[in-house]
């Protein structure tokens, strides 16, 4: 008999752990969409790939994170590099969860608007590459 009590102890095994398996929640596949997770991406790459690189295209401009927002929209601002008091010329904020993402100011008037905006959507998604 004391083998049909293992093959019995062994079904109850494998139905607990089925049941156990069913409850969990499968892990989260791709980054965080949530506003603050979202712009902090868009920080490193906008740091990474504008900033440090060296790129000329922004080479006259500062970036300026505001990611502890009290407003519920985290952003990055770019101002006039000698002047960072001044009115940012580009403003990339997010809202809600999934974010919503947006990209304004002059530089959003310039030729360099497509690379922003291709850039943005990029970082925001979780790619870290450079354009």
């Amino acid at each position: 008999m004391r083998p049909r009590l293992s093959v019995a102890h062994a079904a109850l095994l494998t139905a607990l752990a089925a049941m156990v398996a069913a409850c969990q929640t499968p892990a989260p596949t791709g980054p965080n969409r949530a506003a603050l997770p979202t712009m902090e991406r868009v920080a490193l790459g906008a740091n990474a790939c504008w900033f440090k690189s060296g790129d000329p295209a922004f080479a006259a401009y500062k970036l300026a994170p505001e990611l502890n927002s009290f407003t519920g929209r985290p952003r990055i601002l770019l101002v006039h590099k000698g002047s960072p008091e001044s009115r940012p010329l580009l403003v990339v904020q997010a809202e809600g969860s999934p974010s919503r993402l947006q990209a304004f100011g002059p530089m959003m008037q310039e030729p360099v608007a497509g690379r922003i905006t291709a850039d943005v959507n990029r970082w925001s998604g979780g790619n870290k590459a450079c354009s």
